[in-house]
């Protein structure tokens, strides 16, 4: 399917309560589940902070895969959102440098490279989304100890996660630290292990939760979190068939004709297609039209034979 247009009025209420709690807090985390929105709620809640001149630059820490394929992707397919100048900024440090050096209203970099960022740049954006922010969850890790140096020059900081606390709400400590410095749950790690854990296992070299911690620290930290389950807010019909119809050519036809018969194709450059059993077949031939149908509709091949 080719990319549709999307414009403000196509968002959800829930992302527009997100929008405006980002606007409000400026400093906050969004703890949604995958499919509820988060690039493009604070996508627009960046957009809004740069209309009404409140910040200036944007920088966006994602993973490397999610850098590359998703932010300037999904700009791209809404309305409010295309005209941004967005500059990819991973690679190698020449490709880093020539997109950091370029003007643009976000950047986006993979966390990876947030220590070498800290250290080889002058620090220039007051806005900065992170996400998956359990990747900072580590105090010891460089990319926290980095960003953490940075935060003072940062207006609004937006986390965002699907699993904040993957092993426990030990690991929530270094993300709240870098929206708050501290206020909440404490201005270090030890002072946060000792006030809501107690020491657990053999010779009590790990921590468990107190009883009441959970409540006491999701009591803490409301006022600049939320958190939303995909099950409370997306109502999905449990199929969409969308039907493409392509005209194969007479060479394909036949191809086609004679790998569905014979369980083998012979291409140039001594290339075969071979199906093993007819599970595998109905593989192979469904492979073939998604590529040709690829080639006629000028969309990048996504799938190989």
């Amino acid at each position: 399917m080719e990319n549709i247009k999307i414009n403000k009025n196509n968002l959800h209420q829930y992302q527009i309560s997100a929008i405006d709690f980002i606007y409000q807090q400026q400093k906050c985390a969004l703890f949604l589940d995958m499919g509820l929105g988060k690039t493009v709620i604070s996508l627009t809640a960046a957009s809004k902070f740069l209309d009404d001149f409140l910040i200036r630059k944007v920088l966006v820490i994602s993973p490397l895969r999610v850098a590359n394929t998703v932010w300037k992707q999904e700009a791209k397919n809404w309305d409010h959102l295309k005209h941004f100048k967005i500059n990819i900024c991973t690679g190698s440090v020449k490709e880093r440098r020539h997109n950091l050096d370029k003007y643009a209203d976000i950047y986006v970099i993979n966390r990876e490279n947030i220590p070498w960022l800290v250290e080889t740049y002058k620090w220039d954006w007051d806005m900065v989304i992170v996400d998956e922010s359990s990747s900072f969850k580590n105090v010891r890790s460089n990319r926290f100890k980095a960003l953490k140096k940075v935060i003072k020059y940062i207006k609004s900081i937006v986390l965002l996660s699907g699993t904040p606390s993957p092993n426990g709400l030990m690991n929530l400590w270094s993300q709240i630290y870098l929206i708050d410095s501290g206020e909440r749950l404490g201005k270090t790690i030890t002072n946060y292990r000792q006030k809501y854990f107690r020491p657990s296992g053999y010779m009590g070299y790990t921590w468990k939760e107190n009883d009441d911690s959970d409540d006491k620290i999701k009591e803490l930290i409301k006022d600049i979190a939320i958190s939303m389950e995909s099950k409370d807010y997306l109502e999905l019909p449990d199929k969409i068939t969308l039907s493409e119809y392509i005209i194969f050519p007479d060479k394909v036809q036949t191809q086609y004709k004679e790998l569905e018969k014979e369980f083998l194709l012979s291409l140039e450059q001594d290339t075969d297609i071979e199906a093993l059993s007819s599970g595998v077949l109905a593989n192979k031939l469904l492979q073939l039209c998604t590529v040709l149908f690829m080639i006629l509709k000028e969309k990048p091949m996504r799938y190989m034979i």
